[in-house]
């Protein structure tokens, strides 16, 4: 958060999986209010294309879980907030599996003015430590790529 305040740069999250806790995490910060630009939550496919401008082709391609999507999902909230970062989760929370894919199965993307970078995670555990390791995995990744961008 710091290094982006020095920066005067911005970040926005576009969540399924998460739900609102990439964002609820970033906002319990000090000084978030200076950073966060706001976030979208997209359950729904249709929201994802209409919100966020995943590509209805894309989904009805792969679904909803898929390195693409966490793509699309990051650079549509960017595009959409004008923030210099953007944050995406995607994925199966459990308890079982959802499109084909096992519980654990997350994509997280991060877009930024350098392109847009993506991870594959594979987590076991309840549905609420797997939705809390996601945000764990990504905050913590996104710093290194925000980082390594300055």
């Amino acid at each position: 958060m710091r290094l982006l305040t020095e920066r005067g740069e911005t970040l926005s999250c576009a969540e399924s999986l998460t739900a609102g806790l990439v964002a609820a995490t970033v906002a319990d910060t000090p000084g978030a209010s200076a950073v966060l630009l706001g976030g979208v939550v997209a359950y729904a496919p249709r929201l994802k294309v209409e919100l966020l401008g995943v590509p209805a082709e894309l989904i009805d391609r792969v679904g909803t879980v898929d390195p693409a999507v966490a793509v699309a999902l990051a650079e549509g909230v960017r595009a959409r907030t004008g923030s210099t970062w953007a944050l995406s989760t995607t994925g199966v929370a459990g308890p079982g599996p959802s499109e084909g894919k096992p519980a654990g199965t997350v994509h997280v993307a991060v877009a930024g003015p350098t392109g847009t970078v993506t991870r594959a995670l594979r987590l076991t555990g309840t549905r609420e430590e797997v939705r809390r390791r996601t945000v764990a995995e990504l905050l913590g990744w996104a710093c290194s790529v925000v980082s390594d961008c300055g």
